[in-house]
């Protein structure tokens, strides 16, 4: 009896079947969870100001991924940096009574694989003084918006508003594009 038990492989069976489980188990644990072995939930965008100021200013973005488990992470240098008009931006009428809006980047503004946004040529000037002769009150009337793609997931927009033009020298406006830093 025992002769045939060994001779017909019931032991090499026993061994091949959970040899066989063992790896059907591990595949079934790598499928689940392939393509979300990070969890990133979402991409919080910030940064240093928002407001670019005169040709050559610049923005710092900060991009920090919260996962799902774990601690937070700077994702700054690994994302994908997207700029675009935000649509709702209009600088001024034309002559005909048409909006004009931002010029489309990298004219204006520009942003770097490391999150730094530039002012460049040609200048533009998308605040208004909506004040009194005394009293100045600014308002944007056009802005940028940058977004930040990581692995699928993208943030929420962050605005830029530029003040790279001279502004115009009548009241109520005091010369400049924009507010001063020290407003």
């Amino acid at each position: 009896m025992i002769a045939e038990y060994c001779i017909s492989g019931g032991t090499r069976n026993v061994k091949r079947t959970i040899f066989f489980i063992a790896c059907l188990s591990l595949l079934a644990v790598c499928l689940t969870s392939c393509g979300s072995t990070d969890n990133l939930r979402t991409i919080q965008l910030t940064g240093s100001s928002s407001n670019l100021q005169g040709i050559g200013a610049t923005i710092q973005l900060q991009a920090q991924g919260t996962y799902a488990y774990g601690p937070n992470r700077d994702l700054t240098n690994l994302v994908t940096y997207t700029i675009i008009v935000d649509p709702d931006s209009n600088l001024a009428l034309d002559t005909s009574g048409t909006f004009v809006t931002l010029p489309t980047p990298p004219q204006t503004a520009m942003v770097s694989v490391t999150g730094l946004v530039t002012a460049v040529d040609p200048a533009v000037c998308a605040w208004e003084d909506v004040g009194t002769a005394t009293t100045p009150a600014w308002a944007t009337t056009g802005e940028y918006e940058v977004t930040a793609t990581y692995r699928g997931v993208t943030s929420q927009p962050f605005f830029v508003a530029v003040a790279s033009a001279a502004g115009p020298s009548g009241a109520p406006a005091n010369g400049q594009c924009g507010p001063s830093v020290a407003q």
